[in-house]
């Protein structure tokens, strides 16, 4: 007879649920009610929308033990399965999380054939209100799960008039998860006694301003898990205090532990303990790195400090580690020597630290882990890059911005057939672009800018590379025409190639940009997304963004929502012609900017969305002689000058002058402050906005202004046409 029936998938990703599509549908569940001798049922993601009678047959199932049904769309329980329930269930694991269930859905059902649960998870549902004293009810209960829904507390602490406490009162209770709730208030002293607990997770909840001291977890002798990330909450300890537990995992981003290192933490770290994931990311710390960190760091293998102000070198010996994260602190001294010899994936980030020497110690990162991220931008290091990127074959993201390499690229980059985000911006890499980057079929996100790159802009970028998102060449000497083959990105939502030496036209099969031509659906960033799983019940996610950087105002401001901004920037080069016709079928682009080239005609009218959000601004235009028409001028109706016969004063005096007044008189402020800058991207709404309330608000000395001078202008060009 059967006893174990798994027709669900493993849903992949778990982070990735609400993308999964389901690997098939299963209409009523009356076929199941006659395998009655089912212990395990596992129907996890798939479709049971239309599986109105679940429960009921469930409940009819006598010998079920274990049941999972995740992520299947589960419709509401009916009054009728509640009559028919069979309280006497055997069922000890249960399973119904990611289902959007209601409460009244849930509960009455569920506390029907509670009696033998040990393990009941209710997370990503839509439970309201407080925890229910029937939680109490569950004599066997030792695993709770109800993180991701919108409970509450009885008048809004974790105390002991709620059912919470009647949780507490249970033997044998050993996970207690409420994560990303509306839990809010204070956390009274009376939580510790759940003194067997392995696991207590509240993280995500608004416990703004309340300090955990000893007295709330001095009686957590099992405790192994501990997560209170973003909450705020204040962890304020004596010192020399030693904890009653030895924790597995410790979860604290954005509690507030500084502004010393947490001496505790030591209790924690030694060789002989089993801690292996330490988060204290954004906690205030502002202090040395104390002597006795590095000592016992051998079994730990996600370790994440960043944003903090921690400062302090690396030992000389390798660091085993999978899990890296140091970025945005004070660290210095050369780069360490690392061995990530304890999982499959490996990921590295020492960004916007003060690193320096050389980078050499990346190959010999041991070759067993599938390094995924490395990003040691924004430091200090210096020389060439070492060609050693052979050995990196699964690397999905590299970036070595905002330091001081030199030298050409090396060539091992063409074998990181994996890659998605490549940046090497603001160093001094020369030559041109290497032919094996074409091999890099996979890339969206390419930033070289602030180079000293040359050569012609390769074909290759727009035929092998057909899933680039992102392209920025800005600031190099790049010369030559821009090839047509780049119109192939049908997804590029970015293309910057200011600041080079480029000539010719524009292709007019720029039209091609499907992201700027028409709605479509748009990845709002460009994110990695890496999940590593050492044990069953131990999930380390990693999430990396890599943020466009975009000129602004002379200064580089990051852009991570790539969705939200539809850009092409061909400033300061040497363009010449007439703006095509066909950038008028770009019908989303949100900024344009072609100032300092040498552009003739008429100005295009349509393009995009550049009048409906005000960005249509004379800036993207200026310094292009040859250009007429709003907004540079009222009109392409005004004679020019015959050629060899330039104008009274010269042409400062006339066309130029003209377009000075119209920047520093019209704009005034907002206007002056970008002169002389190139690869400017015209999009914040906020500056557009300030802009175009002043000319509001001055449009009467505007209008008189412009009469007197245009009419001056006018004569006086008449005038050198007749002599």
């Amino acid at each position: 007879m059967l006893e174990t029936l798994r027709l669900g998938g493993n849903g992949g990703d778990v982070t990735y649920r609400h993308n999964f599509k389901k690997m098939f549908s299963v209409g009523k569940l009356e076929w199941l009610s006659h395998l009655s001798r089912l212990k395990e049922v596992d129907l996890s993601f798939t479709n049971l929308s239309n599986a109105n009678d679940w429960s009921q047959v469930i409940s009819h199932l006598p010998l079920l033990q274990k049941l999972s049904l995740r992520h299947c769309d589960l419709p509401s329980i009916s009054s009728s399965s509640l009559s028919l329930a069979n309280s006497s269930t055997s069922l000890t694991y249960l399973d119904l999380s990611d289902n959007n269930l209601p409460s009244s859905a849930i509960y009455p059902w569920l506390f029907n054939v509670s009696s033998n649960l040990v393990s009941l998870n209710l997370s990503s549902n839509k439970l309201k209100g407080p925890i229910p004293e029937a939680f109490g009810n569950m004599k066997a209960i030792q695993e709770l799960y109800l993180n991701d829904n919108l409970l509450v507390l009885a008048e809004n602490q974790v105390r002991g008039d709620s059912g919470l406490n009647e949780i507490g009162k249970l033997p044998d209770f050993r996970v207690l998860d409420l994560g990303y709730n509306l839990l809010n208030g204070s956390i009274s002293k009376s939580i510790g006694q759940l003194s067997n607990l392995h696991v207590l997770r509240l993280a995500g909840n608004s416990f703004d301003g309340d300090v955990i001291s000893e007295a709330h977890l001095s009686n957590f002798t099992n405790l192994q898990v501990l997560d209170l990330s973003f909450t705020s909450l204040t962890l304020k300890f004596n010192t020399g205090w030693i904890p009653p537990f030895q924790l597995s995992q410790i979860m604290l981003c954005s509690c507030k532990l500084g502004p010393r290192f947490p001496d505790w933490l030591r209790t924690q770290m030694d060789f002989l303990l089993v801690l292996e994931y330490l988060d204290i990311s954004a906690s205030g710390i502002s202090d040395s790195l104390p002597y006795w960190f590095w000592d016992p760091f051998q079994r730990l293998r996600y370790l994440n400090m960043s944003f903090n102000q921690i400062s302090g070198t690396f030992p000389n010996n390798s660091i085993h580690i999978s899990h890296l994260d140091l970025s945005s602190n004070n660290f210095s001294g050369p780069l360490p020597h690392f061995s990530l010899d304890f999982s499959d994936t490996g990921t590295i980030k020492l960004s916007k630290n003060k690193f320096n020497g050389s980078v050499s110690p990346i190959c010999i990162i041991t070759n067993e882990v599938s390094l995924a991220l490395l990003d040691l931008s924004n430091n200090q290091f210096s020389g060439v890059v070492p060609d050693c990127f052979h050995s990196f074959r699964s690397l999905t993201a590299l970036n070595l911005g905002d330091n001081s390499f030199s030298g050409s690229l090396p060539s091992s980059l063409g074998s990181l057939t994996s890659l998605e985000m490549l940046s090497l911006r603001g160093n001094k890499f020369s030559g041109e672009l290497p032919l094996y980057l074409q091999n890099c079929t996979e890339l969206k996100f390419l930033d070289l800018s602030d180079n000293e790159l040359s050569g012609e802009i390769p074909m290759w970028l727009g035929q092998r590379l057909p899933s680039l998102v992102f392209l920025s060449l800005q600031r190099n000497q790049f010369r030559g025409r821009i090839p047509h083959q780049l119109c192939e990105l049908k997804y590029l939502q970015i293309l910057d190639l200011s600041v080079n030496k480029i000539s010719a036209s524009i292709p007019p099969c720029l039209k091609n940009f499907n992201s700027m031509a028409k709605k479509v659906s748009l990845d709002r960033r460009i994110e990695l997304h890496l999940l590593d799983q050492p044990y069953v019940r131990s999930l380390i996610d990693v999430r990396y963004v890599d943020e466009a950087l975009i000129t602004w105002k002379g200064t580089k401001e990051n852009y991570p929502q790539l969705g939200l901004l539809l850009a092409i920037d061909l400033s300061c080069n040497k363009l010449t012609g007439e703006i095509p016709e066909e950038l008028n079928s770009l019908q989303e682009l949100v900024a344009l900017n072609l100032s300092r080239n040498f552009f003739t005609g008429k100005i295009l009218q349509k393009i995009g969305h550049l009048r409906q959000l005000e960005s249509f601004d004379p800036s993207s235009f200026s310094h292009n002689r040859g250009l007429c028409g709003p907004p540079v001028s009222p009109n392409c109706s005004m004679v020019e000058p015959p050629p060899g016969k330039p104008a009274v004063g010269g042409e400062e005096d006339s066309d130029d002058q003209f377009m000075k007044w119209f920047y520093t008189g019209m704009g005034l402020g907002f206007v002056v402050g970008f002169w002389g800058f190139c690869g400017v991207v015209f999009f914040k709404r906020s500056w557009r906005h300030s802009y175009y309330r002043y000319l509001d608000s001055a449009k009467d000395w505007v209008y008189v202004s412009f009469v007197l001078l245009k009419t001056r202008l006018v004569r006086r060009i008449k005038g050198v046409s007749t002599r």
